[in-house]
């Protein structure tokens, strides 16, 4: 796992690429949030799409919406970069679409689009 910190505006964004899986379940999404968070300072994270299980992109597991949940309360903006092509049921590309139109949580094809919701999000 490679964390990179960008600072825009004086918004710290922590920039998390791994080429293997980091979060399998809720607890591995808490351990990662708060290392990440300890680490950098930043309450935005963005993350590549491979660091996630495939558990994650498939919303009957739940863990998609549980991960979400726990981010909110505490307060972390997730952007998630990739190709969703694979995943894309009608129930997540619902889950996606009113994602991405809300304030905390994203999926986006690149890093730099991730970046850019990030730093734009209040």
């Amino acid at each position: 796992m490679k964390i990179e910190s960008v600072i825009h505006n004086d918004i710290i964004i922590a920039v998390v690429s791994s080429d293997t899986v980091i979060i399998k379940d809720v607890q591995d999404a808490l351990d990662f949030a708060m290392s990440v968070q300890y680490e950098t300072n930043a309450e935005r994270i963005i993350l590549n799409q491979e660091a996630l299980s495939d558990d994650f992109y498939h919303l009957k597991t739940r863990l998609a919406g549980e991960i979400l949940q726990k981010f909110v309360n505490y307060h972390i903006k997730v952007a998630i970069y990739g190709d969703f092509r694979q995943y894309m049921s009608q129930s997540f590309h619902d889950f996606v679409y009113e994602s991405n139109h809300g304030k905390n949580f994203f999926f986006v094809g690149t890093k730099e689009e991730a970046l850019y919701q990030l730093i734009n999000v209040v």
